[in-house]
């Protein structure tokens, strides 16, 4: 049975679930940050789903791109299976600003995670479920 990392689970807030993956929202109000966790045991790496997966998992990881770029507008979009902390295969999908505090070094590591407001959260879960949601099937 599917278990989500402890880390993964501390540090997010689930959106919705898609065909294969879990979606969840990184509790950092400093990025939209979107992580995406495929629903299946033992994976580390993308190349340990099978062929058929690995093409869903790239359809939701596009179809989670294009509603965070709806929704933020932001100059670009990060795509990254890191993993070297967190070993359990996860997609982190990230949208950055030119003005962002990163911006253009990578996110990781440059301040503290900062949570949003409850109800700041909360609304937000609520926009990206309806948008995320709006194609029954992918």
């Amino acid at each position: 049975m599917f278990e989500l990392h402890p880390t993964l689970a501390n540090d997010t807030v689930e959106i919705t679930r898609l065909s294969l993956c879990r979606v969840l929202l990184i509790r950092d109000k400093t990025y939209p940050w979107i992580v995406l966790v495929p629903q299946q045991d033992g994976l580390r790496d993308l190349d340990d789903l099978n062929e058929t997966d690995r093409i869903q998992v790239m359809s939701e990881i596009d179809h989670v791109s294009k509603t965070l770029k709806s929704l933020f507008k932001p100059y670009k979009i990060n795509v990254a299976a890191l993993g070297n902390v967190v070993e359990q295969l996860h997609i982190h999908v990230i949208a950055r600003f030119q003005d962002d505090a990163a911006w253009p070094a990578p996110i990781w590591g440059v301040g503290p995670l900062e949570d949003y407001a409850d109800t700041d959260r909360d609304l937000l879960v609520v926009k990206l479920q309806e948008k995320l949601n709006k194609i029954a099937v992918l």
